[in-house]
């Protein structure tokens, strides 16, 4: 059994270069994408390697709630299509895929089903996703958390118009369920642009995996922002679930500020994760960056540079990256990610507070941060009960103040989100 930490949690220093491999939990985004899939398919199916971590646990525990049956016993996952059928209670915690991803689902149900989670969750948008579903026949009550829906065992289908500048999940949700829909599905976006559209082509990529047939064509012939599902079957599909490379951002971090080398396990020669941008990113603040069949290896050298980029399409790396920057020796502007106000907490603003009370020079934008050089100290760095937030403080932490003034790191718990026991593994490498 782990014992328990310390909270705030006085987070490693790094003394020297720290080199490392590591072999990471698999993908958030993926595995919960698979349980849904599964758990609406025509039959059973396995999810190999899935994330244990307290997200893919709420998404097995929401879907076994509509009446799949999951074992997550052992590494790899068996899944029995849900009943779909009687009352229900879903916890999302603090899981965005949950709260957005299932309400699609449950909508092909008969019975009432009831949303609640974590307090720190029903400050995240969910109103787009209930008035789709709204707009396609299904009965909603509520415009946030906590809400609740009724199937009546089908759901119509047809066009719908969301403006997902928010969160691209909004759309991934309805495409997700879309196939089961009596006429499929055909969701435009109207609004700003739609962020982290890796994550839509992970979507689409899942499902044409399951014998689903997406039209995405209609981006290129004049009408942008357009995903059409046709209806049909999903059929049962296992899955080998790739390294969450997203996770990875803290390790390859401590690379780049310790002047160390990290190799991550098994990152995939091919992917539609956001994460894979980290490789570029990286290259650009002065690190060498390798991949291989064995994975991707990131050496530090010694220069920690500032960086301009646009990481709208990438927002989740957002956190881990402004560490780095406030570190660096030159400036950094880091832009197009006003919508990550609206994850786990309004990021932003968080990264602005906790890195300026280090001694980060930084200035907070409506769609980003500005960075430049300064000389960081000790502290206390707040995570919000945000993952994201707590690798970045840990990165800030290798890099920062002396015994006598450590970087704490509040609430570093709240990591297993997505990653179990990661504090412990974290605290190993040093």
């Amino acid at each position: 059994m782990t014992a328990p930490l310390d909270d705030p949690w006085p987070a490693p220093r790094a003394r020297g270069p720290v080199d490392a491999v590591v072999t990471l939990p698999g993908s958030k985004s993926l595995t919960n994408r698979a349980l849904v899939l599964a758990a609406i398919a025509d039959g059973p199916s396995v999810v190999r390697r899935a994330l244990r971590s307290r997200d893919s646990l709420l998404m097995a525990g929401a879907l076994s709630a509509l009446g799949a049956g999951i074992d997550t016993s052992g590494e790899d996952w068996t899944v029995t299509p849900a009943r779909l059928a009687g009352d229900a209670t879903v916890d999302v915690g603090l899981a965005g895929t949950v709260m957005r991803f299932v309400p699609p689902v449950a909508a092909l149900g008969t019975g009432l089903v009831s949303f609640d989670g974590d307090a720190h969750m029903r400050q995240r948008p969910i109103g787009e996703i209930l008035a789709a579903l709204r707009a396609l026949g299904v009965d909603v009550e509520g415009d946030a958390l906590p809400f609740s829906l009724r199937g009546s065992g089908a759901v119509p289908g047809g066009m719908v118009t969301v403006d997902a500048s928010g969160s691209s999940q909004f759309v991934s949700a309805l495409l997700l369920a879309g196939a089961r829909y009596d006429a499929g599905i055909d969701v435009r976006h109207a609004g700003e642009p739609v962020p982290s559209l890796p994550h839509i082509d992970m979507t689409v990529e899942i499902l044409r995996a399951h014998g689903v047939v997406v039209d995405t064509a209609l981006n290129d012939r004049g009408e942008p922002d357009r995903w059409v599902v046709a209806p049909g079957p999903i059929k049962a599909v296992d899955h080998t679930i790739e390294p969450d490379l997203s996770n990875a951002a803290p390790f390859l971090g401590l690379a780049a500020v310790s002047g160390g080398s990290v190799t991550v396990r098994d990152w995939p020669l091919r992917t539609t994760q956001a994460g894979d941008a980290l490789r570029g990113l990286l290259e650009q603040m002065g690190c060498r960056v390798a991949l291989s069949d064995e994975g991707l290896t990131v050496t530090g050298t010694g220069e920690l540079l500032g960086i301009e980029a646009d990481l709208h399409d990438v927002g989740e790396l957002t956190p881990v990256v402004a560490a780095l920057c406030a570190l660096a020796t030159t400036p950094s502007h880091l832009r197009g990610i006003g919508h990550i106000r609206g994850h786990e907490t309004d990021r932003l603003a968080a990264l602005a507070t906790e890195l300026g009370d280090l001694g980060a020079d930084v200035t907070e934008h409506a769609d980003g941060l500005t960075l430049r050089p300064a000389t960081l100290h000790g502290g206390t760095f707040h995570t919000y009960a945000d993952h994201r937030m707590a690798h970045a403080g840990v990165v800030v932490a290798a890099a920062v103040g002396s015994d006598d003034d450590p970087v704490l790191v509040e609430n570093v718990a709240t990591t297993s989100k997505t990653f179990t026991d990661f504090a412990p593994f974290w605290a190993s490498l040093f």
